[in-house]
């Protein structure tokens, strides 16, 4: 073999060497593909996960993620089977299935205070809770229905005797007709439809109408009107009854391995990485919530205004995003034993700060 021959053999075997470390090296570099379980169906209140998606950073992390809309079945439910690796939901909601035997666990609590209020009219004569008494007042039931029974009892009120408590639906035509004195309602969303039908009554606008608006127009227009004066606000915060509600969670069998644990720790990274560049983008954040809805009913100005509240309920505590409070904690599980979500005392394996902290280079 001359030199020439020689040459070209060896350069053929580099190159084939370095195809195979390439293939080698795309094998190992491989996207772990990972399932999340949402509580409800595409919104502004998930806004950070499918930010984390859309602007590739799940990819950076080297996670290819199934996003899961809710509204069938549940994250706990998803979770616990395997079909999903992470779900977000309440922490209530986590309890009740610990309770049962789930071993699931929250890794990182977003929603860093509770969005959840009481509302009346003003004029009601309704300006605490103590008023309530006597009322027809509605809440949604299946959990939902705790932080209200929690706030009664600091006021001396039994649900079952010194008011009328019915189910609420998930609209808030009793409020607005005046059918009862008092609703549930979430800061991010009913309360925000309650606050545009008050505007489009003022301004005799119907609420498609409102909805078709810019987010300026509308807020001029709030601002005119103030449709907080007509309202009686009760934050469960402020009283001191809130349960802990948006988190990831997953479960304790995934996260018995060191790699699972490694996913866990890039997911959650990547989806704090979604939250901050939604709250800093926010139209943009919007508008990839508005490519999720093939329907196209979803109205622009509501994602918005709930994006708004959104990054207040996470952001307006100054708590670290995704630092589950120890304190919070034991609230929301003192309050779910007391009103029976669950049999016995949480746990402190219910929360782990440690894939939070894997996440965050702690």
């Amino acid at each position: 073999m001359n030199a020439k021959t020689q040459l070209r053999a060896s350069m053929l075997l580099i190159g084939v060497a370095a195809i195979v470390m390439g293939i080698t090296f795309l094998s190992y570099a491989a996207d772990d593909e990972i399932t999340v379980a949402l509580k409800w169906l595409p919104q502004t209140q998930f806004a950070g996960y499918y930010v984390a998606d859309e602007m590739g950073f799940y990819e950076d992390e080297g996670l290819s993620v199934t996003i899961l809309p809710g509204g069938g079945a549940e994250p706990q439910d998803l979770v616990a089977s395997g079909e999903a690796q992470f779900g977000v939901t309440w922490m209530g909601i986590l309890l009740a299935a610990r309770d049962q035997g789930i071993e699931l666990v929250n890794i990182a609590q977003i929603f860093q205070s509770s969005g959840f209020r009481m509302i009346a009219w003003a004029d009601s004569g309704i300006v605490r809770p103590a008023d309530l008494r006597d009322q027809s007042i509605e809440v949604w039931y299946g959990g939902n229905e705790v932080p209200l029974l929690a706030l009664l009892e600091k006021y001396g009120l039994n649900p079952e005797s010194d008011l009328m408590l019915q189910s609420q639906a998930f609209d808030m035509n009793a409020f607005l007709s005046r059918s009862v004195a008092a609703s549930a309602a979430m800061s991010y969303n009913e309360l925000n439809v309650v606050r545009q039908a008050i505007v489009g009554a003022a301004v005799n606008l119907t609420a498609q109408e409102v909805l078709a608006l810019s987010a300026e127009a509308y807020a001029a227009l709030e601002a005119m009107v103030n449709p907080d004066e007509q309202l009686t606000v009760f934050d469960v915060n402020d009283e001191g009854v809130a349960m802990l509600e948006d988190m990831i969670f997953a479960s304790e069998a995934f996260l018995a391995s060191e790699s699972n644990r490694d996913i866990a720790a890039r997911f959650v990274r990547a989806s704090l990485r979604g939250w901050e560049y939604a709250r800093d983008h926010h139209n943009e954040a919007v508008n990839i919530l508005l490519a999720q809805d093939e329907s196209g009913s979803m109205s622009r100005l509501h994602q918005s205004l709930m994006l708004d509240a959104v990054v207040e309920v996470i952001w307006g505590s100054g708590r670290e995003l995704g630092y589950l409070e120890p304190s919070l904690f034991e609230q929301t599980a003192d309050i779910a034993l007391e009103f029976g979500v669950i049999s016995q005392p949480a746990s402190g394996e219910a929360y782990s700060h440690d894939i939070w902290e894997m996440a965050i280079g702690n």
